[in-house]
C-alpha cells in the first residue's frame, strides 16, 4: 500500500509562538504516528514542567534545541501517513533572519502551511511568507488560524482574519487558497471536525491535506530529462550497453518517443526506460530511471534529453530573482561565481542587480548596491556555459538554480529563473 500512496510534501510557516510545534506534533499525535518512548519522554517532561497537558510542541523542541547548538539542520522535517498519503512535514522557523530556511524548505513543497494567532491576527511575517510562497510557486496555501479557543472559537474573529489575508493574496499569484479554524491545542479542526465551530462549514486540516488534488501539479506537458549519470558497465557481457541515469523532471517518456539530446541537437528514439525493478512502460516525474537511446550519441552529464517539437530555452543570458545566504559577503555587480542548474555546472556572473526586493512591502529599491543575508532581488547573469532552462512559472526543477561562492565552495545563494534571453 505505501508503494502506491500519493506523497505530499508541505511546509508549515508562521511567526514565534503561532503553535507550528504545536499543531505537527497534534498531528503526528492523532495519527498515531508516535511511537510509545517518544509519547512517555513528552508526557514525564510534561509532568515535570508542572502542565496540566501533554505539550506536544516538545516533539519538535528536540530539534530546535539542536539548531540552538549549531548544527546545520535549519529545516526539521518530519514524517507521517494515513491510508490515503504519506506526508513529509519541513518545519520551517518564523524569524526573519531565517528566510532562506523558509525558501530551502518551501522550494520543493507541494503545498504551504501559514499558521496565524487568531488573537494577533496578521502580522508582517504572515505576509511575508505567503509573498514567498508565491515567488516558489507553491502551489496550494493553507492559512491556520490557530488558538481559536482563546478567543471564544469567535467567527467574527475568524472572519475578519480570512477577508484579510484573501484581500492581501490577491496582490500575489496564489492560485488554491483554504482557511481553517484551528486550535493546535485542543485538537479542534486538525484531524476532525470540532463541535465547537459549528459555523464552519469546511474540512478538518488532515482530511484537506489527504484530498487536495496534486498530480495536475506536475508539468506533464513538457518532457524534461537532465542526464545525471552515464552507465557503461565493464562486464565482459555487457559491453554493449549504455544509459543515462537521471531523475525525470516533467513530462511523460515511453519507449518509441521521438526525442533530441541538447546541447548537440542530435535526435533519436528512446530504445528503453529502466529502473531498479526492471523496465518500465513509461517514466513521469519524479521518477529516477536509466533511459536507452536507440542511436550512439555523444551524452554525458549536465545533457538534457526533451523532445524535438518542445525543446526548453538555451541560454547563456538569464534574469532571476535570487535569494542571497550568505553571511559574510554580500552578492555583488560584477562577482563572479559557480552556478548549479539541474545536472549542469558553469561559472556566473552578475552582470546587473535591478533591484532589491521589500518583501514586507513589495517596494523595488531600484538604488541598491548589493544584496546581503535573506535578501532577494532581481538580477541579470550571463553564464560560460548554455544553460538549458525554462521559467521558474513553468518547470520548478529547469527553472531553478544554486549560487557557489568558488573560494569556499558555499551555497550562497537560490535563484528562480525568470526569463532567458
Amino acid at each position: 500500500m505505501s508503494e502506491t500512496t500519493e506523497l505530499l510534501r508541505f511546509a508549515t510557516a508562521g511567526s514565534v509562538d503561532d503553535g507550528k510545534s504545536t499543531l505537527i506534533g497534534r498531528l503526528l499525535y492523532d495519527t498515531k504516528s508516535l511511537f510509545e518512548d517518544q509519547l512517555s519522554a513528552v508526557e514525564e517532561v510534561s509532568r515535570a514542567r508542572g502542565d496540566d497537558y501533554t505539550d506536544l510542541a516538545l516533539l519538535t523542541d528536540g530539534l530546535r534545541a539542536e539548531r540552538e547548538q549549531g548544527i546545520t539542520i535549519d529545516v526539521a522535517y518530519r514524517y507521517f501517513a494515513t491510508p490515503r498519503r504519506k506526508f513529509i512535514i519541513a518545519d520551517t522557523p518564523g524569524h526573519i533572519q531565517y528566510t532562506r530556511n523558509m525558501v530551502t524548505g518551501a522550494s520543493t513543497a507541494d503545498l504551504a502551511l501559514i499558521l496565524v494567532d487568531a488573537r494577533k491576527g496578521l502580522v508582517e511575517q504572515s505576509r511575508r511568507h505567503a509573498f514567498l510562497c508565491s515567488l516558489l510557486r507553491v502551489p496550494h496555501l493553507v492559512l491556520c488560524v490557530n488558538k481559536m479557543d482563546l478567543v471564544d472559537y469567535s467567527q467574527e474573529v475568524f472572519d475578519r482574519i480570512a477577508a484579510e489575508f484573501t484581500a492581501f493574496a490577491t496582490k500575489l499569484d496564489i492560485p488554491d487558497l483554504t482557511i481553517i479554524p484551528v486550535s493546535a491545542l485542543a485538537g479542534d479542526n486538525v484531524v476532525s471536525r470540532s463541535p465547537k465551530m459549528p459555523w464552519y462549514e469546511g474540512a478538518s486540516l488532515l482530511h484537506h491535506l489527504e484530498t487536495v488534488h496534486i498530480a495536475s501539479d506536475r508539468n506533464l506537458v513538457d518532457a524534461r530529462f537532465p542526464v545525471q549519470y552515464v552507465i557503461r558497465p565493464h562486464s565482459n557481457s555487457n559491453h554493449d550497453y549504455r544509459g543515462y541515469a537521471g531523475q525525470v523532471a516533467s513530462g511523460v517518456m515511453k519507449p518509441g518517443d521521438e526525442v533530441m539530446v541538447l546541447p548537440s541537437g542530435f535526435t533519436t528514439t528512446i530504445a528503453a526506460i529502466e529502473t531498479a525493478d526492471g523496465p518500465v512502460a513509461e517514466a513521469y516525474p519524479p521518477m529516477s530511471v536509466t533511459v536507452r537511446l536507440t542511436d550512439e550519441l555523444d551524452v554525458s552529464r549536465g545533457d538534457l534529453i526533451c523532445r524535438p517539437n518542445n525543446q526548453p530555452q538555451v541560454a547563456q543570458d538569464v534574469e532571476a530573482m535570487i535569494c542571497w545566504m550568505d553571511e559574510k559577503r554580500p552578492l555583488q555587480p560584477g562577482r563572479k561565481y559557480a552556478i548549479a542548474h539541474t545536472t549542469r555546472a558553469a561559472r556566473t556572473i552578475v552582470k546587473q542587480l535591478h533591484y532589491r526586493l521589500d518583501i514586507n512591502t513589495l517596494h523595488r529599491d531600484e538604488a541598491a548596491d548589493g544584496l546581503r543575508l535573506n535578501e532577494i532581488g532581481r538580477v541579470r547573469l550571463r553564464t560560460t556555459l548554455p544553460l538549458l532552462c525554462d521559467e521558474y512559472r513553468r518547470n520548478r526543477t529547469t527553472g531553478g538554480f544554486i549560487v557557489i561562492d568558488e573560494d569556499t565552495n558555499r551555497t550562497v545563494g537560490a535563484g528562480i529563473i525568470v526569463e532567458a534571453a
